[in-house]
């Protein structure tokens, strides 16, 4: 919590003002004084612990994207559209484009290292004229993308089991309220662990082994693969194309078979929105941030070369397959117990994500609450665990709504997980977008921007002017269907459903933003820009 001499610097730069009558000081900062009321419900929405280490948020980060295991599990698209070459080459261009987002985020997450990420940069680096607009649409693209990122990774980890269930049981068939029910349990699950003090304490631990389990069966893979599988040739591996999507113009094609790797590279903004429980964050974030995808993107492209090379030709059987690792690793292995063994492995490390994905929502949900932009109530962090627990479970809610769709209908289910990658692009742009204003802005002299302590420098504008284009070109390609003719099942809903957000957000702009939305709460940014320069103490949590 805040103390004492937080709570004296805050009344000696907030001055005295007006107070609300109903006390509510959440979501209107023009109402702040330097009352003890005030400062008591200031810190109950601040009372959170720094319990990750540099080495453990850089865990988190790794093991949290797991992108290499990722192509195990998607790789399905790209087979459909261009085939062996198309996935060999596009992961370098999504690589490079992610690691300058990478260096974008880590940029402003130095200058501000705070739960709400994206949106918070927005407001500070935004021109003044459309800044509140900006905020507004950018706390909610940010919000809806990652609740829709948490049932997506929730989603993919149970059909991981699913696969699991089906090799030792080959008659098995994964229904989708099997889905559903599995996807419920795990969401209690993992819910009910982060909103206990001393089960989240080892979360940090847990993402820490995770980052371990990450790296070594990664190396696990590489062996069996190029020592027991049967060769590709290399211009197999990088000339062979093949579309069976029944798209014929060649340059569609290629993209939509590239944006498999783009979904794999979203979130990389996940270790931010922990960042007032990390210690030191403008240093620790901002490095989980980069050299964590860095690591993965490396890791990614290795495995996808030695999935190339060891999976033989491509047939019905692995196109066509749910999980087609499974059937690569049948393949080189030839061993139903190896097989089970290794993608054991994957599971626990999704489930580790999707543990840590939890925890990040819920801290995103916490701040945006904070700020006015979800009701109050949810921004309160309860006192004796000193977490967000209300955050937290309006989450696990929403996602368990989302899951139960998923009985009624898979189309539509999927329709909503199509949500997250071009809601989290938006939020990329907007954020980024801002920075390079905020940067030209400097150049002319008509502001100061004062970067923080992990900076591009010169550099800085040729980056973000890169990972802008590389934003754009791909939400251009992520409403479009990945298969002709286009029917009600293979149709992209991600266009009509990112449409309909936008509408939402617009009209709750229209109707109640405009006018009744203080924006963010300055006095609690002012508090967490302070605590970023602190060193908490390691304290016992019993």
């Amino acid at each position: 919590m805040a103390s004492q001499s937080e709570a004296i610097e805050m009344r000696q730069s907030l001055g005295t003002r007006v107070a609300p009558k109903d006390g509510n000081i959440g979501a209107d900062q023009s109402a702040l004084v330097g009352s003890p009321e005030v400062e008591r419900g200031l810190n109950k929405m601040l009372g959170v612990r720094k319990q990750f280490s540099d080495v453990q948020i850089l865990a988190f980060a790794l093991t949290y994207m797991s992108i290499w295991e990722s192509m195990n599990s998607v790789m399905t698209f790209v087979l459909f559209n261009g085939g062996p070459q198309t996935f060999a080459w596009s992961i370098l261009i999504v690589y490079i484009g992610a690691m300058s987002q990478a260096a974008s985020i880590a940029e402003m997450s130095s200058l501000v290292p705070i739960a709400g990420a994206q949106y918070h940069w927005t407001n500070a680096l935004a021109p003044p004229g459309v800044r509140k607009f900006l905020t507004w649409l950018q706390g909610w693209m940010t919000w809806l993308g990652w609740v829709a990122v948490l049932a997506a990774i929730v989603n993919v980890t149970i059909l991981v089991l699913q696969a699991l269930i089906a090799l030792q049981h080959p008659t098995y068939v994964g229904e989708s309220w099997h889905t559903a029910c599995l996807m419920i349990a795990m969401l209690l699950f993992f819910g009910a662990i982060n909103s206990v003090r001393w089960t989240f304490f080892i979360v940090p631990w847990l993402e820490l082994a995770a980052g371990v389990l990450h790296v070594a069966l990664f190396i696990l893979f590489v062996v069996v693969l190029l020592v027991m599988g049967s060769r590709n040739t290399t211009d197999y591996i990088f000339f062979h194309r093949e579309v069976l999507s029944g798209w014929n113009n060649q340059y569609i094609s290629w993209n939509l078979g590239m944006l498999t790797s783009v979904g794999s590279f979203i979130s990389l903004d996940s270790p931010v929105h922990l960042a007032e429980e990390v210690r030191l964050p403008k240093k620790a974030v901002p490095r989980a941030v980069f050299w964590g995808l860095a690591m993965n993107g490396a890791m990614a492209y290795a495995m996808v070369i030695c999935l190339l090379s060891a999976m033989g030709r491509l047939d019905e059987e692995l196109a066509y397959a749910p999980y087609p690792a499974a059937v690569v690793l049948m393949r080189v292995t030839n061993s139903t117990a190896a097989t089970t063994a290794m993608i054991s492995g994957i599971f626990i490390i999704s489930a580790c994500s999707a543990l840590g994905c939890v925890a990040s929502v819920s801290r995103l949900t916490w701040a945006w609450a904070r700020d006015g932009g979800l009701p109050q109530w949810f921004a309160m962090v309860n006192q004796n665990h000193l977490l967000p627990i209300r955050a937290i479970w309006l989450g696990i809610a929403v996602n368990v709504a989302l899951s139960l769709i998923n009985v009624g209908s898979t189309t539509a289910f999927g329709a909503i997980l199509s949500l997250a990658t071009i809601a989290l692009f938006a939020s990329y742009g907007i954020a980024i977008l801002s920075m390079l204003l905020a940067r030209w802005q400097n150049y002319r002299g008509s502001r100061t921007l004062a970067l923080g302590e992990w900076n591009m420098s010169w550099w800085g504008k040729y980056v973000n002017s890169f990972a802008l284009l590389y934003t754009c070109y791909m939400m251009v390609f992520l409403p479009i269907p990945y298969s002709l003719p286009v029917t009600a099942v293979t149709m992209n809903y991600s266009g009509p459903i990112f449409g309909a957000s936008l509408i939402f957000v617009v009209a709750a702009w229209v109707l109640y933003g405009r006018t009744k939305w203080a924006g963010v709460n300055s006095a609690i940014v002012d508090i967490v820009k302070g605590r970023a320069n602190e060193v908490e103490p390691h304290t016992s949590h019993a």
